[in-house]
């Protein structure tokens, strides 16, 4: 038995958080609990206060933005390590890279599928695999 996983939705927008978190179930991707933040600030409040077995993040947030955020993410000792995925509209090769520069696992493009989701996403979940 998995532990229950806490996924973190970082996204300017109410209806894209549940856009997002419904693609999730079409993906079949299981968790315990989702938190929701509407800009960089909070989401980082939120990680610096609990662990989160994978942080979603737009880029275009109001105040700090998501490569801001994945820069303070990852210069914390207690938040280094926590998996971020880039789900933006914001598809320019620059921010790609930038985000993937600064260790995000992965980059997804919005509109996007749950097909997508699932690609970028599933391997953090990995199973045990039954033989």
């Amino acid at each position: 038995m998995t532990s229950a996983k806490a996924i973190l939705i970082v996204d300017a927008s109410p209806i894209m958080r549940r856009v997002i978190e419904r693609a999730l179930r079409l993906a079949g991707i299981e968790w315990g609990q989702i938190v929701e933040a509407a800009d960089g600030a909070e989401a980082l409040a939120l990680a610096q206060q609990r662990r989160f077995d994978l942080v979603l993040t737009d880029i275009n947030l109001p105040g700090m933005n998501g490569l801001e955020l994945l820069r303070q993410l990852r210069q914390a000792a207690a938040t280094s390590t926590m998996p971020v995925v880039i789900i933006t509209s914001q598809g320019g090769e620059s921010h790609v890279l930038e985000a993937l520069s600064l260790g995000a696992q992965g980059y997804i493009r919005k509109p996007f599928t749950a097909d997508q989701v699932k690609e970028y996403i599933a391997p953090l979940f990995r199973p045990v695999a039954a033989s």
